[in-house]
């Protein structure tokens, strides 16, 4: 068995080659996060009914990465430990990713096939089956994926680690968001939902497997593993977690205020894009009269959401190993703060104007939080952790950025939804912007929490 206490560091190409699998895994979530809202507000999914679609991914988080974390730390393979959870969780998502633009085509299959007219919101209920499909799996790849950081990278290089997946996901949203608008801005062309949904799954799987194949696990002796068993135990997991250190508790509170104001621009913003920038009323129930009236409407706000993400992940990108480097050099915790606030500055801004310009600007400021929060609450905790449970710590952890998200989908998708006001002409339209609101308050919390935590 390899020692890992004399794990030798990694270069600049190691780092590369161990994050470009989560820039397939970002690249496939943000088609998720972008284009979801549009198909399925498309089969006729309202604000509320949307939002508790989106509770697939916290879920799935809840669920899936606590007990597959657990399974991936006493996994046996010719694979590896957490290599068979990175691959297969990617190929399967990709296959969901295929299936969900054209759920209402699978809708009409099911219908000729069985000869049983289905009813009219089988199409819906298709789209949402393969977003919980699509989440677990995606939940499936993050765990093991996050604990293979103090699996085969230095302690000292934790904070870099974990960086360089701030760095893929800011790179992987980045194309995913960027790819459309700039075909659409070059030559003209329009990309189909279809067809962006089929580059995230290959992007997915290819880039996942090249990680499987450049990194080498250190092997465990099978009679250690079976010593860790008790961790499978989710409750003795659970209690070990919180005892590793009282800052530990400190950081999950953190975490879950932080996921709360992420989660309200993740879910909504391209709802706020359309909707309230573009000025497009609620189509879900709107005769086909308006539908096609704000048809041109509804793609270039959808467009502008687009390109807002890929600023933001594009500021992400840029900004991730420099803050990985000010952490070293100045702590995790005042680097995290700094950033928070910006992104809090971001949100007010976008909750009180409808400048196009302004918007996409605040959006860049917003990356340099969206930044620290993918590398560096994962480096605070990473102190804390004992070999051997890597999968489950980081299991346990996504409950704090999984059960927000049941916070965001359910009680602020229903405030939104109670927020209606008419435009005339039987329709009306939501203040969307809300959500910005929200979000500011609880990463300000979310900021002060920071504050109190000590580090080693």
């Amino acid at each position: 068995m390899e020692d890992k206490s004399i794990i030798k560091k990694f270069n600049t190409m190691q780092f590369l080659n161990f994050a470009l699998g989560f820039f397939g895994l970002q690249f496939a979530w943000q088609m998720r996060i972008i284009l979801s809202g549009p198909v399925t507000e498309s089969l006729g999914a309202s604000p509320f009914l949307y939002g508790l679609i989106w509770l697939a991914g916290p879920f799935t988080g809840m669920v899936v990465q606590p007990i597959v974390g657990a399974l991936s730390d006493k996994t046996i393979s010719p694979f590896g430990r957490r290599r068979p959870y990175l691959l297969g969780g990617a190929i399967i998502a990709s296959i969901a990713l295929w299936i969900f633009p054209n759920s209402q085509n699978v809708a009409v299959a099911l219908e000729s096939a069985t000869g049983i007219e289905l009813p009219i919101w089988m199409g819906l209920l298709v789209a949402a089956i393969m977003i919980w499909i699509i989440d677990a799996c995606i939940n499936v790849a993050q765990g093991p994926y996050r604990a293979l950081i103090p699996d085969v990278v230095p302690q000292e290089q934790h904070s870099v680690a974990n960086s360089y997946i701030s760095l893929a996901i800011g790179l992987g949203s980045v194309v995913a968001a960027g790819m459309a608008p700039f075909l659409k801005w070059a030559f003209n062309f329009q990309m189909s939902i279809n067809a962006q949904f089929i580059m995230g799954a290959l992007a997915f799987t290819l880039a996942m497997l090249w990680t499987c194949i450049t990194i080498k696990e250190h092997n465990i002796e099978k009679k250690e593993q079976e010593t860790k068993d008790e961790n499978v135990n989710f409750l003795t997991a659970l209690k070990e977690f919180f005892a590793m250190s009282p800052e530990v508790s400190k950081i999950c509170l953190m975490q879950f205020f932080t996921w709360i104001g992420t989660m309200c621009m993740m879910i909504f913003f391209t709802q706020y894009s359309v909707h309230t920038l573009f000025g497009v009323p609620d189509l879900t129930t709107a005769s086909e009269t308006a539908n096609r009236l704000y048809e041109d409407a509804v793609v270039n706000g959808t467009n502008f959401s687009s390109i807002c993400f890929a600023i933001f992940n594009f500021v992400c990108f840029i900004v991730a190993i420099p803050i990985g480097i000010l952490a070293g050099k100045y702590g995790n915790k005042k680097v995290h703060i700094i950033s928070i606030l910006s992104m809090i500055l971001a949100y007010l801004g976008m909750a009180f104007t409808v400048n196009t310009f302004a918007v996409a600007a605040l959006m860049g400021l917003a990356g340099i939080g969206w930044a620290s929060i993918c590398a560096l609450p994962f480096a605070m905790l990473s102190q804390y952790i004992k070999p051997g449970t890597e999968g489950s710590v980081m299991g346990i952890f996504n409950i704090f950025i999984a059960g927000p998200q049941v916070f965001v989908c359910t009680l602020v998708a229903w405030f939104i939804s109670k927020c209606a006001f008419d435009m005339g002409d039987d329709l009306v339209n939501y203040h969307w912007e809300y959500a910005f609101i929200i979000g500011a308050i609880c990463l300000l919390i979310a900021a002060f929490i920071t504050k109190t935590i000590k580090e080693k």
